[in-house]
């Protein structure tokens, strides 16, 4: 599981510097529920099945993510909320109504946008069609299903425990309870994975009723199941050749379809963009919700105590959850930014580059990795293939 980086520790009351706080500024919250039924074999989130929380119940960590928003609204003071992502582990393990109450919760406390994206996770076992019916009528707007893979030998190696149909029934049921925005989450490069199976996986999308599709290319991170066995030798990776042509073929694929790439991993219908990530790689203000979650607010980034169960403590005794922050100088956001908004189809200011980084943008648009758009530099196919090394080469 991926461990939280270093950083001053944070006050007890959660209190930030004033230079931080910026009403005028709209507010993104992502809620972490971290539960699952079982942990997948790559995965290195901050999840845990029930065995693992012992006595910990849903409740107890319902009850401090109440808490939580009572504090945000406490430190933050009057917001205008414009999105609202639940993500995890496995949101949809809790009843549809402790969703719902959440929201509904955060609502009360904030001013929530009139078209506001309220968008939550789903793993495909763990919903029905009265559950979609139920977050619908409880204000969600957006669902995001792990789909991974239709290939049965594919989620074995995953070890996703949904059948190959069950992610596309569940789009259909989303669909007909009237969410608009339905997205599905796919996975390629998994060790056995043919390009017929990535093949058919993309297929299967075009049966589906969603508006958005996220790819990502697999990543054996360490401490999880699948970096032992690929250490061993019981399993093999695929090399970088095999991951680009997928990814070649996702764009080719999605963009047939009428999904537009419009960041590396993320492909939408018009109007269809995920608009909480977009805020994301805006650098916008969002507060974190949960065990191990993270905020950024005003250029102060911090993130909460892991376990739920201390996460739980801390909010019980009056204190602040997070454990650690740090405060990011002019530098350091300028050059997220360059990270961040150089995968985004809009691409990046040049304005926002130094005049040593100018001088080396024409070596990139050379090589066909970018070009030069007005007064913004944009990645190419090629470019968005080696989206980390362009950004690497071009900053000082």
């Amino acid at each position: 599981m991926a461990q939280l980086p270093d950083g001053d520790e944070a006050p007890r009351d959660g209190a930030l510097p004033a230079s931080s706080l910026d009403a005028r500024r709209p507010l993104s919250l992502y809620i972490h529920v971290p539960f699952c039924r079982v942990r997948c074999g790559y995965c290195d989130f901050n999840t845990y099945t029930p065995a693992e929380l012992g006595d910990l119940s849903p409740d107890t960590y319902l009850g401090a993510a109440m808490r939580e928003l009572d504090l945000a609204r406490r430190i933050l003071g009057p917001r205008r909320i414009d999105t609202v992502f639940f993500g995890g582990g496995t949101p949809t393990m809790l009843p549809a109504e402790a969703l719902t109450g959440l929201l509904r919760r955060a609502g009360e406390l904030f001013e929530v946008s009139h078209d506001a994206e309220t968008t939550t996770e789903a793993n495909p076992e763990t919903v029905t069609p009265q559950y979609f019916d139920d977050l619908r009528s409880g204000g969600f707007t957006r669902i995001s299903l792990g789909l991974q893979s239709v290939v049965p030998h594919v989620l074995q190696v995953l070890e996703r425990v949904h059948t190959p149909r069950r992610g596309l029934d569940a789009a259909r049921w989303a669909s007909e309870a009237g969410f608009e925005h339905v997205s599905l989450d796919l996975i390629y490069g998994t060790p056995g994975e043919s390009r017929d199976d990535w093949a058919a996986s993309l297929e299967a999308v075009s049966s589906a009723p969603v508006d958005h599709v996220s790819a990502y290319s697999l990543i054996v991170e360490d401490g999880t199941r699948l970096a032992a066995q690929v250490r061993r030798g019981e399993i093999g990776m695929p090399d970088d050749d095999d991951l680009a042509d997928k990814y070649v073929m996702a764009d080719e694929a999605l963009t047939a379809l009428g999904l537009a790439n419009y960041e590396v991993s993320n492909w939408a219908r018009p109007g269809g963009a995920c608009r909480h990530n977009v805020a994301y790689w805006q650098g916008a203000d969002w507060w974190g919700i949960g065990p191990g979650a993270h905020s950024h607010i005003g250029g102060v980034r911090f993130w909460n105590r892991k376990h739920p169960r201390s996460y739980a403590a801390a909010l019980a005794a009056g204190d602040s959850p997070a454990l650690a922050r740090e405060v990011l100088d002019h530098e350091q956001r300028r050059v997220e930014r360059v990270l961040l908004e150089l995968r985004v189809d809009s691409g990046l200011p040049l304005d926002v580059l130094t005049a040593t980084e100018l001088a080396r943008v024409a070596e990139p648009v050379a090589r066909g990795l970018a070009v030069v758009d007005g007064d913004r530099l944009r990645l190419t196919r090629a470019g968005r293939l080696l989206a980390d090394g362009v950004t690497r080469d071009l900053l000082d």
